[in-house]
C-alpha cells in the first residue's frame, strides 16, 4: 500500500503555529455550510466507510477519521484534516453507505471549499496542476485531450501521465476521429456554450474561487472572458 508521504499527524498539533482562533473560525464556516446538519449525525466507528472508500487503500486516509472528528468538533485536528487530508479523497461518496447516514464525502466538499476560498497555501498546491486544465475549459469549453499528457507539460502529476503518453493509441480509440491529431480539444464546443459557461462560472462564484487559488489565472480568464462577453453582448458584467 503506498502511503501519502506527509503522515496524518492524528493529534491534531502539527499546525500548532496557527492560532487556536483562526482554526476555529475556519470551522466554523465549515458548520455555518447549509449542508452541514444533513450529512453528519455521529460515527459508529464501524468502519464501513474506510472499507468501501478507495483512496483509503492507497493513501494514509481515513474518511472515519473526518467524520470522528467533525462529531467532537476537534478544531486542531480538523484544521489537520482540511489541510493534509481532504486533498485525498477522490469524491466518489462511496462513503455514503454509512449506517448513520453520515457523509464524510460531503463534509470533504464543504472542507475543501472553505480551505479554497480562504486561500489556504495547501488547497493552492493541491489545485495547482488543475490550472492548466481550468484554463482550457474555459478557453475552449472543452477539456484537455490525451495528447496533451506528456510527462514534460504535466512534470507533477506523477507516473501516470508518462503511462497515459506512452499509451496513446488506446486512449484515441475512445475519442471521434476528428481529434486523433489534435492537441487542442476533444470536441467542437459552440461560441454560444463557451459564453453560457463563462456566465455560470461568474455568477455562481467559481471565479471567485479560482481567484483565491491562482491571481494569475483568475487575471488571465477575465480577459477571455471579458472579450467573449462583449462580442456576445454582455458588457456590463463586471468582474470586480
Amino acid at each position: 500500500m503506498a502511503l501519502n508521504p506527509m503522515a496524518l499527524d492524528l493529534s491534531g498539533k502539527k499546525y500548532a503555529n496557527v492560532a487556536y482562533e483562526e482554526k476555529e473560525r475556519l470551522f466554523d464556516e465549515v458548520k455555518a455550510d447549509d449542508r452541514w446538519h444533513h450529512v453528519l449525525y455521529g460515527c459508529y466507528e464501524c468502519g464501513i466507510c474506510v472499507a468501501a472508500c478507495p483512496s483509503a487503500r492507497f493513501y494514509d486516509f481515513s474518511p472515519r477519521v473526518i467524520a470522528q472528528a467533525a462529531a467532537r468538533e476537534d478544531v486542531d485536528l480538523m484544521y489537520t484534516l482540511m489541510n493534509d487530508s481532504v486533498w485525498d479523497c477522490s469524491q466518489c461518496f462511496s462513503c455514503d453507505r454509512c449506517p448513520r447516514q453520515n457523509s464524510p464525502g460531503q463534509i470533504i466538499t464543504i472542507m475543501r471549499e472553505v480551505a479554497v476560498k480562504n486561500g489556504l497555501k495547501t488547497a493552492k498546491e493541491a489545485l495547482e496542476g488543475y490550472g492548466r486544465i481550468i484554463y482550457k475549459i474555459m478557453s475552449t469549453g472543452s477539456q484537455v485531450s490525451p495528447d496533451m499528457l506528456q510527462p514534460n507539460a504535466f512534470p507533477d502529476w506523477g507516473g501516470h501521465v508518462k503511462e497515459i503518453s506512452d499509451n496513446l493509441d488506446v486512449w484515441r480509440k475512445a475519442l471521434p476521429p476528428e481529434t486523433l491529431h489534435t492537441t487542442e480539444t476533444g470536441w467542437k464546443i459552440t461560441d454560444k456554450t463557451i459564453v453560457e459557461l463563462y456566465l455560470i462560472w461568474h455568477m455562481t462564484g467559481v471565479m471567485k474561487l479560482i481567484e483565491g487559488v491562482d491571481e494569475g489565472l483568475f487575471m488571465i480568464l477575465v480577459d477571455v472572458m471579458e472579450e467573449r462577453l462583449e462580442e456576445a453582448g454582455y458588457d456590463d458584467i463586471s468582474f470586480d
